[in-house]
Formats: C-alpha cells, sequence, structure tokens
C-alpha cells in the first residue's frame, strides 16, 4: 500500500493535507474565486484558476492544458451569468462527470448574490456584448464576497463532509477580516461618495455602487463596441460640462483613446485590474480592494483639488 501511494504521489494524483486526508482539487474560473476557495478550504483544498488575474476572463483561448486541470477536478467554481462563454465546450472536453453542470462538484458562485442591471425588455446584439442574467462582475462589491464564501463553503462540505468544522471556521475568519477591511474602506472613500466617474468598459457597477461613485458614462458606448469619433467627442464634452475627472479602466483594454479624452478633459487615467493577481501586491481576495482603495483615493484626492482650483478661478 505505502509503494501504491506513493507512485500515487509521484504522478501527482493523490495530494494530502497537513490533518492526513487527500486534498480536494477545486478549479475555479477567475483568480478571486481562487483567492476565496483557498481562505476557506486553506490546506484541504488545492485550488487552481483557468483565467490569471491580468487576462480578459470574457475572452479565454480553450487550450488543452485547461482541460487537464479539469479533468483533474474534484469541484469546479465559475463566475456564471454568462461570463465564461468558452467554459461549456472545455467541460465536455474534459468528460469529468464530477464537475459538470448538475452535479455536485459544479458551483455556479453568483447564487444567492444580489446581481445588478439585469436586462428588461427585448435584448439582441444591437445592445453590445450585453449580458442577459445581469452584470457578471458581482465579486467587485467586497461584500458579496461573504456570500461567495458561503456557497463555496456549503461545496467543500458537500464533497468533503470530514472537513465541514474546518471550511465553517475558514469562512467564519474570512468574513471577519473581510467585514474588519470593509470598515476601513468605506471610511477612506466617505469623502468621494457622490462623485460621478467614467469607466471604460461596464465592469465596475458593484465597486462603483459599494463605495458611493456614480459611473457616469462608458468609453465603449455599448458594451464591447469600440468608440466612435462623434462618441469620443459627446464623452469629452459631458466630461468637461461636468467636471468629471477619472477615468476607471481595466489593463487589457487599449488605454489610446482614454489617453486622448483624458488631455483634452484634464482627467486621470487610473489603471486597475478587476481580478486577484492582476496588479502587483493583490495576491488576496482583500488585498485587490486594499490596492483599489488606495489608488482610487489618491486619483480622487488629486483630480478634487484641480476641479476646487477651477471652480474657484470661475467664481
Amino acid at each position: 500500500m505505502k509503494k501504491i501511494i506513493a507512485v500515487l504521489i509521484a504522478l501527482g494524483a493523490v495530494v494530502w493535507s497537513s490533518e492526513g486526508a487527500a486534498k480536494l482539487r477545486v478549479v475555479t474560473t477567475t483568480t478571486d474565486l481562487k483567492a476565496i476557495v483557498e481562505a476557506v478550504g486553506k490546506d484541504r483544498v488545492e485550488a487552481a484558476s483557468l483565467v490569471p488575474g491580468y487576462q480578459n476572463p470574457h475572452s479565454v483561448e480553450g487550450k488543452p492544458s485547461l482541460i487537464l486541470k479539469l479533468q483533474k477536478a474534484d469541484l469546479l467554481v465559475k463566475v456564471g451569468l454568462d461570463l465564461e462563454t468558452w467554459l461549456p465546450p472545455l467541460i465536455d472536453n474534459a468528460r469529468n462527470p464530477k464537475i459538470v453542470q448538475g452535479a455536485p462538484g459544479h458551483l455556479d458562485a453568483s447564487q444567492g448574490v444580489e446581481i445588478l442591471e439585469v436586462p428588461k425588455g427585448l435584448v439582441d446584439r444591437s445592445l453590445g456584448d450585453i449580458h442577459l442574467y445581469g452584470n457578471p462582475h458581482y465579486w467587485l462589491d467586497p461584500l458579496n464576497g461573504k456570500q461567495i464564501a458561503a456557497s463555496v463553503a456549503e461545496a467543500l462540505k458537500r464533497l468533503d463532509p470530514a472537513g465541514a468544522a474546518h471550511y465553517e471556521a475558514g469562512r467564519q475568519a474570512f468574513v471577519q477580516r473581510l467585514e474588519a477591511a470593509m470598515k476601513r474602506w468605506e471610511r477612506l472613500m466617505a469623502p468621494f461618495r457622490g462623485t460621478k466617474i467614467i469607466t471604460y468598459h461596464n465592469s465596475w457597477p458593484n465597486l462603483s455602487r459599494r463605495f458611493g461613485l456614480e459611473v457616469a458614462g462608458y468609453v465603449e458606448p455599448k458594451p464591447g463596441i469600440p468608440p466612435s469619433p462623434a462618441h469620443v467627442r459627446s464623452l469629452i464634452r459631458q466630461m468637461k460640462e461636468g467636471r468629471i475627472r477619472i477615468i476607471l479602466m481595466e489593463p487589457y483594454f487599449s488605454d489610446k483613446i482614454p489617453r486622448q479624452v483624458a488631455r483634452e478633459t484634464g482627467a486621470e487615467v487610473v489603471v486597475l485590474s478587476p481580478s486577484v493577481g492582476g496588479d502587483p501586491g493583490t495576491e488576496g481576495y482583500l488585498d485587490l480592494f486594499d490596492h483599489h482603495v488606495t489608488r482610487l483615493k489618491a486619483a480622487l484626492e488629486r483630480t478634487g483639488k484641480e476641479v476646487r482650483s477651477q471652480e474657484s478661478k470661475d467664481e
């Protein structure tokens, strides 16, 4: 038996926790979900993400390496809401019955989360790359991390009942750290509540609502649609008239037009990765919001001073 276990470990077929139990292999679509799985599961899980934090999670190439990860998974955790339209073919090719939709090892992390911007009425391609089930960037409201952690804990308990107390302790510890950090973030962002900003893509409604920022427009006229010259002119006019001085964008979009708009309006372009690991120092879920709040606060302070100075000159 010892020889067999040694061979399996050498082949990577069995991984053990410090408690002597085989670790659950968890595959997540994004690094944000991976970070929460690791916070809840700790050393009883081995987690891997299909999409690195610096990559656009909407567009992923179905590489064989991703299929291999899914073949070995005990649990798959996805964002859902049609964010990962690239995922179903990978699941089919992995031929792993444990993680197919409806199986105990398939978790849609959007379950139980309040979803923003659910479309009403007729929806078609003329509206751009709109999501039929609502905006899928719900993890960017840090308090939604509590519900995600709860769903993850329940899925882990279902697959590993012997570790139930361990997963519940991990969930509670994560929530306590998150709630303490939330008080700090809200205090730091409180002076800027009501400030209008522009974003490149519609990725940030959850973050902006949580911290009281108002998204007044987008560089993209519609999700996934490149801005036309007429739209750019309209955006510049809107920002000048409204004294809007922040353009928030993701690193995987071209900053050519945002920089052009910023030069003509006196705005500042703030580039933030929406996901864990996309920016240096954001290796955990709480690290992500520490980084976001720090960068946004600094930019809002700088541009706020400029706006107040301009208003004084105009009086």
